[in-house]
């Protein structure tokens, strides 16, 4: 598989230099015993306090409930004017403190927390050493392609423990020279997921495979769009909404080895298509996220679908809210268009851990396990990256979502799961991505022509990666 070399934006593959051969704080005075890695390089697994490094507590979340010799002792965390909780919390695994360092995404805040705590990492005292991370799949390859993470062969996980694991889960996680650095315990494959009331009313059927015919390709998806209009009815609730869709099928990177930033056919395709439905009332160019795009949760907010995996529905469009669509059960789901992805967390050994036999366990038992995953499918509604595990809830009749109204998602998932192609991603798509967004929405709202919105985007991702150019 083609694979770009990443860099690290803060000088992160420059300054971590430090090998395998460090793994473990070889010299601490707190080491006292170690265990021989793969290469024959020496792993501690005598250290007192296990550092994790996060952006939310969803991790967290799942530990507590499905890793049982885990116990939580206290917590220091506090919730920031965006809603999102940062600081601390401290627990218990047997005679070890596990910390929890917990800083939110926005404006790259986890990223550069980590990077700083990375960039001292060779030089910090056992004590304070990371050492385990994670990371999402938009900017992995930023620490995959560097010292900065441990491969997972290293941690004594093989080949046979990960069999069953979706192949493009280890993709994410896999270096320019093949070898694997991080884990997930998810799947995050997506779906269209669409008002059955909108679709009784316009297209004559709720039935997911039936609906699924008005929406088979892009061609079909924009004849239903303006069926939609003609009803009172937006499409999707802003053009942002298939995006991942067509990024997550592209046939080439954001950027070549030269250094080149690159347009795919597909970001044209979106670009073209997204024009034409805000130009036509058929959607809007508002932000995820926003207000206006949540307000579809709702009936009166007149939308019919959303790109989505498992976790929107279940966890962001306000299933818990009396008069939500969720709430009455009367979403539904068909695989839409394109199958893609949205989202994940992969676990990462950092170099330099001093705890790589625990950072191991964790790795292991909550990625490979079939009783925990199965416990997070249940419990937590999760779709998790165990193949075997997500064919038997895909043939069992008795799982169904009150929120699809009694359908059973996972036979959707299953299938689209295995066409999720990630040869093409690079260390640089975060940003990309995000700037191409913005920069076409300048587009979209007749503020720009596509050639000005364009240069827009360069001259913004070309400031972000001072190493790019166009």
């Amino acid at each position: 598989m083609k694979r770009m070399k990443a860099i690290a934006s803060l000088a992160l593959a420059a300054t971590m230099v430090f090998g395998l051969a460090a793994c473990g704080g070889a010299g601490d005075s707190s080491s006292s015993s170690s265990s021989s890695s793969s290469d024959g390089a020496a792993v501690s697994s005598e250290g007192q306090v296990l550092n994790i490094y996060c952006w939310n507590e969803e991790f967290k979340s799942r530990i507590t409930d499905h890793y049982s010799a885990y116990s939580e002792t206290s917590s220091d965390l506090e919730e920031n004017d965006n809603g999102d909780v940062q600081g601390t919390v401290e627990g218990k695994i047997g005679d070890v403190k596990v910390v929890w360092h917990i800083t939110p995404s926005k404006d790259n805040a986890y990223q550069n927390a980590l990077d700083e705590a990375l960039l001292g990492q060779e030089d910090a005292a056992a004590d304070d050493k990371v050492d385990l991370f994670l990371v999402e799949a938009d900017y992995a390859l930023k620490y995959v392609d560097t010292d900065a993470t441990m491969s997972v062969s290293d941690l004594g996980i093989t080949e046979d423990d990960i069999a069953d694991q979706y192949q493009y889960t280890k993709d994410v996680m896999t270096d320019s020279n093949g070898v694997l650095k991080g884990l997930s315990w998810q799947g995050c494959p997506g779906g269209l997921i669409y008002n059955r009331d909108v679709a009784l009313e316009v297209l004559g059927t709720e039935d997911p495979d039936e609906v699924q015919e008005y929406v088979k390709d892009w061609d079909t998806y924009l004849e239903t769009s303006k069926k939609m209009k003609e009803a009172g009815y937006l499409m999707t609730a802003t053009a942002n909404d298939p995006y991942r869709v067509f990024s997550n099928n592209v046939t080439t990177p954001w950027v070549n080895d030269e250094k080149k930033i690159q347009i795919d056919d597909n970001f044209k395709k979106w670009v073209d298509m997204s024009k034409e439905q805000v130009d036509n009332g058929e959607t809007t160019s508002e932000d995820l996220w926003g207000d206006k795009w949540s307000s579809g949760f709702y009936p009166d907010g007149k939308v019919f679908a959303y790109f989505g995996p498992a976790w929107l529905f279940n966890f962001s469009m306000a299933a818990d809210d009396e008069g939500s669509i969720a709430n009455a059960g009367r979403w539904g789901l068909c695989v839409g268009p394109q199958s893609f992805f949205w989202g994940g967390t992969w676990i990462c050994g950092a170099t330099g851990t001093d705890n790589a036999d625990l950072v191991a366990d964790i790795m292991k038992t909550m990625t490979t396990d079939e009783t925990v995953l199965t416990e997070i499918v249940n419990d937590d509604d999760d779709f998790v990256n165990n193949s075997k595990v997500m064919e038997q809830f895909a043939n069992d009749e008795s799982y169904q979502s009150k929120i699809l109204g009694g359908q059973n998602p996972n036979k959707i998932f299953c299938e689209g799961i295995k066409t999720i192609d990630l040869s093409n991603i690079s260390s640089y798509d975060q940003g990309c991505n995000e700037k191409f967004q913005q920069a076409m929405k300048n587009y979209f709202d007749g503020n720009a022509t596509y050639d000005e919105a364009l240069e827009k985007f360069y001259s913004d991702v070309e400031t972000t990666y001072p190493a790019l150019s166009h």
